[in-house]
């Protein structure tokens, strides 16, 4: 089963102008609805004078959706702006988009274009990531090993996060955890099981 999942590398921010009306569309990663709700917040006080402040987010804890129109005709605001999220499968994520009305109105079609375009805009402002279960792994061994280690690592594409020099070399490595009984294997036959290898724990890493 993967386990990968995509989030947003930012905060992100772009605009446009429809028929008069100014949009901004904000992205900004949350990893709880505390987050979500706080962004939300700061954006409504920023724009105070905005004619409406719809957001949208997804949380991947409990795959938690809310939105609301803020005011917009019921399905033409916030929905649109979940439903991007969604088909770009992000999670833990808020999204608001500002309008100040510029006097002419935009029909129900021409609404969900809007928000929608408002979302994915500030969407891509962001960029996106894919957070993969890796392992972390804690090295052991002697200098001599180390050069060779360092191509073994890069081969199955792992990284390497810290090093420590002392009578030994003493490294941390992050690897996905699909590949790390690869990597401890490349490494014993490389050192004639000379390294040790312990395993640490499992996080979410950015790999790419």
């Amino acid at each position: 089963m993967d386990r990968s999942f995509k989030t947003v590398r930012g905060a992100g921010q772009d605009e446009f102008v429809e028929r008069k009306s100014r949009f901004i569309g904000y992205i900004s990663p949350a990893a709880s609805e505390e987050e979500a709700q706080a962004f939300i917040t700061q954006i409504k006080k920023k724009h105070h004078d905005a004619s409406h402040n719809v957001s949208a987010y997804v949380l991947r804890e409990g795959m938690l959706k809310r939105y609301s129109d803020d005011g917009e005709p019921q399905g033409t605001a916030g929905v649109p702006v979940l439903q991007v999220l969604e088909k770009e499968n992000i999670v833990d994520v808020v999204a608001v988009v500002t309008r100040y009305f510029g006097g002419t109105l935009l029909g129900a079609g021409g609404l969900v274009r809007a928000y929608s375009h408002g979302c994915k805009i500030g969407l891509d402002s962001a960029g996106v990531k894919v957070m993969r279960p890796c392992s972390i792994l804690g090295l052991e061994m002697d200098y001599t090993f180390y050069g060779a280690a360092v191509k073994v690592i890069e081969r199955y594409g792992a990284r390497i996060v810290d090093t420590v020099y002392s009578d030994i070399v003493r490294a941390e490595v992050i690897i996905p955890v699909e590949r790390c009984a690869f990597l401890e294997q490349g490494l014993t036959e490389m050192s004639a099981a000379q390294i040790t290898v312990e395993p640490m724990q499992e996080e979410f890493f950015d790999m790419e």
